[in-house]
């Protein structure tokens, strides 16, 4: 059908066609992709339930659910379990370039930047966090594990592992529900973070990530692990962090070697 206004795709509940090539649910799937990509359901919007679809489609459950799988791997939507589907945002765009905070990194994008603190506490380190901070078995660290939010949806899950010694007392008299981690760190300890190591992979998030970030199992997540140095040289923090894959993605601009022999030659 060829719709010519907003309202005639808002408004249409005509049957999907029975007798067509294209599978009920890809009918269906395309049906709603056009009313989101109207401004129907605008990004956040909370999409039918299967139930409902079904009601009103006079389709299956399982035929619906369909739907809207393949909506969440378009990209189009996400899903929070318990709560339904959702009209998925343009997903933010980490420019790996500089070395920023989440913080950071939300508000340059506009977005309301938060945390929920887990834990935070002064632990012993073990041999791999000794090796990587360069500390030694009886050092202690600093752990603040938290969820990190944007606009009060989750988006992360980061642990961070602090030098103790190189920022005392830093998890006391603090907000990190609000508070900037890097800012903290840079004002209040002098510590310039000037270069960071970065690993990262996808994979399957595990149950209390997935009860942590609001996500159901199909949903894959960036799993990225991060040592932080200051200006002399020295490990100041070593990041686990765990990211929604369905709301984040990271932008690399990779360089030729042929333009950085040109920059060399001017």
């Amino acid at each position: 059908m060829v719709y010519t206004t907003l309202d005639q795709i808002a408004m249409d509940t005509t049957p999907l066609e029975r007798d067509s090539s294209a599978p009920l649910y890809i009918q269906l799937k395309e049906r709603i992709r056009q009313q989101v990509q109207a401004g129907v359901y605008p990004a956040g919007a909370r999409l039918p339930s299967e139930r409902e679809l079904a009601q009103e489609y006079h389709i299956s459950r399982l035929t619906a659910r369909q739907a809207l799988q393949a909506l969440i791997a378009d990209g189009l939507a996400y899903s929070r379990v318990g709560k339904g589907t959702y009209v998925s945002a343009p997903k933010i765009d980490n420019q790996l370039q500089a070395l920023t905070s989440f913080s950071e990194d939300m508000h340059q994008r506009g977005l309301d930047p938060s945390s929920v603190v887990i834990h935070a506490g002064l632990e012993p380190v073990d041999g791999i966090l000794a090796e990587k901070l360069q500390l030694k078995p009886d050092d202690q660290v600093a752990v603040l594990s938290r969820v990190r939010l944007a606009d009060g949806e989750p988006l992360a899950l980061e642990t961070a592992y602090l030098v103790a010694a190189m920022c005392p007392n830093i998890l006391n008299g603090h907000d990190f529900c609000r508070e900037s981690l890097y800012q903290v760190l840079r004002r209040d300890y002098g510590l310039a973070l000037v270069r960071a190591e970065e690993v990262i992979e996808a994979r399957q998030a595990h149950e209390r990530e997935r009860q942590l970030l609001e996500l159901d199992r199909r949903t894959p997540v960036l799993s990225i692990s991060r040592l932080t140095f200051t200006d002399l040289g020295e490990p100041v923090e070593f990041v686990r962090a765990v990211y929604r894959g369905d709301q984040y993605r990271l932008h690399v601009t990779l360089r030729g070697v042929d333009e950085h022999n040109a920059r060399m030659r001017y």
